[in-house]
């Protein structure tokens, strides 16, 4: 199983919650962050993309020139990037790194026009994200490249360095039909937020059928869960930091419940609505899945939390990999705190061999 933590892309502090100002949006504080990951057992982090945050790539090559096995997780957008741009610059870290370097493909909303890009709906989203995906795996292992697509053309194009492994792992989310589609064949592993097993069990029966049936040319696709985990020595002292934290979340947010977990103007996605629409089937599902922050203006994976002790959190994180789930990004704030105190008492839990 590969466990990768969070680490904040962000100027301004105060991202879910973490009042740390010291040093925020430095390098030195993005590093103390890695470097806080790789001595507690994270094997890397994910590093999230928009416009109005650092450039998310930039921040991934300076983190992984200064550590030594963190593999960043980088967050890029089609779009910002031209596939065959970004296939250059992907393959160049990973050829410095060792092939640390893992990549998550984001095709949801962003402020496009700001880097002259343009929206399409959903379907146009998916199509892009398709071809993109699909001339970098190209160009990472192939020489003169032609590529004719409706978004993207490459013509005679080749990479240096070439990547005959394959290149970086394409991590990919979305709920919607069209995402799921374009996961079914070209990514390497599906992420999920944190949604109740039950669910989570049938989207990996459906994405497995779609993978046979779109035939699907790349290995068998591997599954992810992208989620907060609060963690204390108690479940009692767990429940009681959850309810100040939602106390907070209520204060900072305002007081009304929050049904958009969005910014203003734009719908939820499929998947954030989702996400959203459990408190309706109740506060807390399974064993200890939180569905209030998400009520609250808690979003992505602030939306649900998995409270509790060490061992109930790992025996919920279990269940997930009962199901498929093999790779886990989690997180909770203040971020360097919860960094070393989750990564102690989660990791070598879930390494164990499981008594039959």
């Amino acid at each position: 199983m590969e466990f990768l933590w969070y680490v904040p892309n962000t100027i301004e502090p105060g991202h879910r919650g973490d009042d740390t100002a010291d040093g925020w949006g430095t390098l030195d504080f993005t590093l103390d962050l890695a470097v806080t990951a790789e001595r507690h057992g994270w094997s890397g982090a994910l590093f999230g993309t928009g416009w109005g945050r650092p450039d998310t790539f930039t921040v991934a090559t300076a983190v992984a020139a200064r550590t030594s096995t963190f593999k960043p997780l980088a967050a890029i957008r089609p779009g910002y990037w031209r596939p065959a741009h970004f296939a250059s610059a992907a393959a160049t870290l990973s050829h410095l790194s060792g092939g640390r370097l893992l990549i998550n493909i984001v095709s949801g909303q962003d402020n496009l026009a700001a880097y002259g890009d343009a929206e399409g709906d959903q379907a146009q989203r998916y199509a892009r994200t398709k071809e993109f995906m699909r001339i970098a795996r190209r160009l990472w292992t192939e020489e003169d490249v032609t590529f004719a697509g409706e978004h993207f053309q490459v013509t005679g194009s080749t990479v240096v360095p070439r990547l005959p492994d394959g290149g970086p792992r394409l991590y990919f989310g979305g709920a919607s039909a069209a995402a799921e589609r374009v996961s079914a064949t070209e990514a390497d592993v599906q992420l999920f937020w944190g949604e109740p097993l039950d669910d989570i069990a049938e989207r990996i029966e459906r994405l497995r059928v779609l993978s046979r049936d779109l035939d699907r040319d790349l290995a068998p696709l591997e599954f992810g869960l992208r989620i907060t985990t609060l963690v204390r020595d108690t479940p009692e002292e767990a429940w009681q930091a959850a309810e100040a934290k939602v106390a907070q979340l209520a204060e900072r947010n305002g007081a009304q419940p929050d049904r958009s977990g969005v910014s203003k103007g734009r719908a939820p996605a499929v998947g954030q609505q989702r996400l959203l629409d459990l408190f309706e089937r109740g506060e807390v599902l399974d064993d200890c899945l939180f569905t209030t922050p998400g009520r609250y203006g808690g979003g992505g994976a602030g939306t649900t939390w998995l409270v509790g002790s060490a061992d109930q959190v790992a025996a919920a994180l279990r269940k997930y990999a009962d199901l498929g789930i093999s790779h886990f990004i989690l997180s909770d704030t203040p971020y360097k705190q919860e960094t070393a105190r989750v990564g102690d008492a989660l990791i070598g839990r879930l390494r164990e061999p499981v008594a039959v």
